[in-house]
């Protein structure tokens, strides 16, 4: 029994075949999957799938990237959407450096204000940090995060970042680049996650890991993960499918 803690199906790149996609995750073990929204349409589609399929959860949240267009009407409608029964965390937030569509100061704003409205509704966030790890836990610290705690979505930190997480009630979630083999940093991560804070993802239709790096990724080539993971920690797959579903279960109240 597999849990991918973040998927994308509501995206164009699966528009043409995702009742098959899903299909074979489910053939494939994957029993429950969280479709992340990061912006109107997005969202919209990703409370679509989670009211169809009973094993979908939503997540809903304003990507960084797009900040500079999110208004204090998405705002209201994201608590709003935070009481759907099968919403379970609020994101993916966080701050993203790689592209410069949005400032880092607006960035940040938007991100405090997601999570201010997390604690407000007590949802736990799902965070992205791209090229922005040292300001996204200094941020997640004085916002003072660990009061919801979360998933620092597809670990993109070293492993000196991984106790400050850990501090503030993050669980720690890998996905397709741990089995990227000159992927020094998520191997190491991986060996040292505690049992009880380790997740696994497959971000799909992005970072599809090997053998399959540069086609698109999805959900089933989640336990592709949990295999590589299970090497590094020199324990069997079924240990990491458990532990990882439990887990996500217990982070989203599942």
């Amino acid at each position: 029994m597999l849990f991918d803690t973040h998927v994308h199906l509501n995206i164009e790149q699966f528009d043409e075949d995702r009742e098959a996609v899903i299909a074979r995750a489910k053939a494939a073990g994957v029993e429950k999957m969280v479709v992340v929204g990061f912006d109107h349409q997005t969202i919209k589609k990703a409370i679509e799938l989670a009211e169809t399929y009973s094993y979908i959860y939503a997540a809903v949240g304003w990507h960084p990237v797009d900040a500079i267009d999110f208004t204090d009407d998405d705002l209201r409608w994201l608590e709003e959407l935070a009481g759907h029964e099968k919403v379970v965390a609020l994101g993916e937030m966080g701050l993203d450096y790689y592209w410069d569509k949005s400032p880092k100061d607006v960035q940040k704003n938007v991100f405090r204000k997601q999570i201010a409205l997390a604690k407000k509704v007590k949802l736990p966030i799902i965070i992205h940090n791209r090229e922005a790890t040292d300001d996204v836990i200094q941020l997640l610290q004085e916002e003072q995060a660990e009061e919801v705690g979360g998933i620092m979505h597809c670990f993109a930190g070293e492993v000196k970042h991984v106790q400050p997480c850990l501090d503030m009630n993050f669980y720690i979630s890998l996905g397709g680049p741990v089995t990227f083999k000159n992927a020094k940093a998520p191997k190491e991560v991986a060996k040292i996650i505690p049992s009880d804070r380790l997740l696994i993802e497959t971000d799909c239709p992005f970072l599809a890991p090997h053998p399959h790096r540069g086609k698109r990724n999805e959900p089933m080539y989640v336990r592709l993960v949990a295999e590589e993971i299970a090497s590094l920690r020199e324990t069997t797959i079924e240990e990491v499918e458990r532990t990882t579903t439990e887990n996500a279960e217990r982070l989203f109240g599942i």
